[in-house]
């Protein structure tokens, strides 16, 4: 028996989280081949990139409820071949859409687009699903933290990792190598994960004690057993309060995400002249910073927790104060000229728009663990139709106004997310004392 098996449950979560990223980011480094390949531009490519949020946005509201129903596992596998295996034909969307839609390459690409986002849509929700089932409340924050974490890591490693492949492979190439990583985790997966840690061959007593602990919990969180014991129909979503702003709070997080994802090759490149030989490493700045605030957030936000006893401190006041600083740093780089100077203040800027990224995925789990995979799915569905918005919006805005209008936008959606977050709960909880497991 291993005592701490569950860690390599999140290292999986962590490596197909990863994964997940070099999959979204391998096309936005490939945007030149696109727009030369068929004839589009700014405007039509942002559309481009908008149609994975279609998608993205209903896998992530429907993934988590079938996770719940189905059990995360069969969710995981499903998803994963699905958008493995549009990975490695993505290149020949426009194609396809030539041959079946009526010469139109952009629907082609629209429908590849809006099947990866429907297959890469409920990964959040289950990696949600999975590791609630996998940790003791104590640790909610920071292995929320750890899940995520492979959110930013695979964007920064995206940039080495798309412009190697797309060097060395060419377009068709790295897309099929990317596909094939896919596939080849979910054969280790299937091998090595059940829903349950109690159902898991690897897991000792030992170590399932400590999952299920109920050290360090505030009155009004739920253990897993006791949420399994309460119905909660999903709509309860929308009556409460707390999980509604959490979800505008997060749809804000997200725009940034979004935005920064997909037009900061592009950016760099058509204003700074920037190519491979550069990019490679220079679009990995961003990203830098939210690899380790991600996870220190979730630390931050549980020793808060813990410090306070109160969730709206460590959960909705912590968030604000983040966003103030990222929304500061976003309408500064208009202002700015080196691409060095701006490459440092988006490093910045979304190193304070991860650090409470876990907060986000907390909240729901903290009012209702059982129903972790349906409201962290109805949290994510919402926030990700910035994944339509955010990248449109950003074509619109290039084609029309320049370069310096996404980053104006930006600060100004970031800002709507301090209103929410500062409403994030209502009312001081007490620590509970008791511990050791759940009835």
């Amino acid at each position: 028996m291993n005592k701490g098996f569950r860690w390599y449950i999140i290292g999986m979560v962590i490596l197909i989280n990863m994964v997940n990223y070099f999959d979204r980011t391998s096309i936005t480094y490939a945007s030149q081949y696109f727009i030369t390949e068929y004839g589009l531009n700014a405007k039509t490519w942002g559309e481009v990139l908008g149609f994975f949020g279609y998608g993205y946005a209903a896998g992530a509201a429907l993934g988590g409820t079938l996770a719940d129903k189905k059990g995360a596992k069969f969710v995981w596998l499903l998803v994963a071949s699905v958008w493995s295996l549009v990975e490695i034909f993505t290149p020949y969307a426009g194609d396809i859409g030539i041959a079946a839609f009526g010469g139109s390459a952009l629907l082609g690409l629209a429908v590849f687009r809006i099947v990866f986002g429907l297959a890469e849509g409920p990964t959040a929700a289950i990696s949600s699903r999975s590791l609630q089932n996998w940790s003791a409340p104590k640790d909610r924050g920071f292995t929320a933290a750890m899940a995520l974490v492979g959110v930013p890591g695979g964007a920064m490693l995206g940039a080495p990792v798309s412009v190697g492949l797309l060097v060395l492979l060419g377009v068709k190439g790295s897309f099929l190598f990317l596909g094939v990583v896919g596939f080849i985790w979910i054969l280790i997966w299937r091998k090595i994960f059940t829903n349950m840690p109690e159902n898991n061959k690897w897991v000792s007593s030992e170590e399932l004690a400590e999952i299920r602990t109920t050290k360090d919990m505030l009155t009004n969180e739920k253990t897993l057993d006791q949420s399994m014991h309460n119905k909660v129909p999903w709509y309860e979503f929308f009556q409460n309060r707390t999980l509604v702003l959490n979800a505008i709070g997060y749809w804000c997080f997200m725009y940034i995400n979004f935005v920064l994802l997909t037009w900061t090759p592009k950016y760099l490149q058509d204003v700074f002249h920037l190519q491979y030989s550069s990019l490679w490493y220079l679009g990995a700045v961003p990203w830098i910073g939210a690899t380790i605030t991600v996870l220190l957030g979730g630390k931050i936000s549980d020793k808060l927790k813990v410090k306070t006893g109160s969730l709206r401190i460590a959960r909705g006041g912590f968030a604000a104060a983040c966003y103030v600083f990222t929304a500061i740093s976003f309408f500064v780089i208009p202002y700015l000229e080196s691409y060095q100077s701006i490459l440092f203040m988006l490093f910045v800027g979304n190193a304070l728009n991860y650090l409470p990224n876990s907060v986000h995925w907390s909240a729901p789990v903290d009012i209702e663990p059982d129903k972790a995979g349906t409201f962290g799915g109805i949290t994510h569905g919402i926030a990700n139709t910035s994944a339509v918005v955010g990248p449109t919006l950003s074509g619109y805005l290039v084609y029309n106004y320049g370069y310096p209008s996404i980053f104006y936008a930006a600060g100004c959606v970031i800002t709507v997310g301090i209103i929410a977050m500062l409403f994030v709960g209502k009312k001081r909880e007490s620590i509970q004392l008791e511990t050791g497991m759940s009835n």
